[in-house]
């Protein structure tokens, strides 16, 4: 249910609320894996008991099989009436309409299928006949929800090239800054990054983390040194989408937010411009005098 919930999010995503995207492809990696381990164990185990049940019908008719069963179906009921409640909270706190809909529409189809199945089963003398066909038709939903989520995360391929490009990204964010403050103290921009190499404060200008696969590494070039403009350069893999924050880098603390934006790419060579503006960044010197 939290599954389907985090599809929701994604192909619906709120505008006021659009760390629930960012979060969103991280936790379906979370759940599929989840998933992937945890149903096949439920489906073993289920045929098992139910193989015992044929043979030892006193097993079936034990009370304390019964009682466990009901003890689950309550405390499954608690979570859904947690969830229900969650999502009514959401609609009252302005969620759109059709993510409220989906939302409580997957809880109560999921809550229905589980109740109707197992108070069914419990109340019969023998196995249900419908173990297997639920069984069957469970299995191939969540082989479709898992197939789905390849297409949103992307492969382990995919998603090992994104976390490289998103590291980049945020390489170039702590260039980026160092370059503003080496102008604030000299007054000039460097020449090239190894100026902003300082072993007093330990900073050191990152490499590329596919610099040893690829033989790539940062660029920096002044574009207009009179007007503080340079530009510095990556290679990505994939391209971030506009609307894809996942891909996008987030805020450094301490860094100005005009100096955090535009981080969207292709795949490929991809060069970011930026100018310092001398009002906002003066030079030091002049702001101590």
């Amino acid at each position: 249910m939290t599954l389907l919930w985090q599809y929701v999010n994604y192909f619906f995503p709120d505008v006021l609320n659009y760390m629930a995207v960012y979060y969103a492809s991280g936790l379906i990696r979370f759940l599929v894996s989840s998933l992937i381990i945890v149903f096949p164990v439920f489906i073993l185990v289920s045929w098992f008991l139910n193989k015992i049940y044929r043979n030892e019908a006193q097993v079936r008719e034990s009370k304390i099989r019964k009682w466990l069963i009901y003890l689950t179906l309550f405390i499954a009921s608690l979570v859904i009436i947690g969830d229900l409640v969650s999502v009514i909270n959401m609609l009252l706190g302005g969620e759109i309409t059709i993510r409220f809909i989906l939302k409580a529409l997957s809880v109560l189809v999921v809550a229905a299928a589980v109740f109707w199945y197992y108070i069914d089963d419990v109340r019969r003398d023998v196995p249900t006949g419908l173990a297997k066909p639920f069984a069957w038709v469970s299995g191939i939903l969540v082989l479709a929800v898992v197939i789905g989520a390849f297409f949103i995360v992307g492969s382990p391929v995919t998603a090992r090239l994104m976390q490289f490009d998103q590291q980049k990204v945020f390489d170039l964010q702590g260039i980026q800054s160092e370059i503003v403050n080496y102008w604030q103290r000299k007054e000039a921009l460097p020449n090239s990054l190894a100026d902003l190499n300082d072993p007093i404060s330990g900073y050191k200008v990152p490499a590329d983390p596919q610099n040893e696969e690829k033989g790539y590494d940062y660029e920096y070039n002044i574009k207009d040194a009179k007007n503080l403009s340079f530009e510095l350069c990556a290679n990505f893999n994939k391209q971030a989408k506009d609307q894809d924050i996942n891909n996008r880098a987030m805020p450094l603390a301490g860094v100005p937010e005009s100096y955090n934006q535009n981080w969207d790419h292709s795949s490929g060579r991809v060069c970011f411009e930026r100018t310092i503006d001398k009002q906002l960044y003066p030079p030091l010197n002049k702001t101590t005098k």
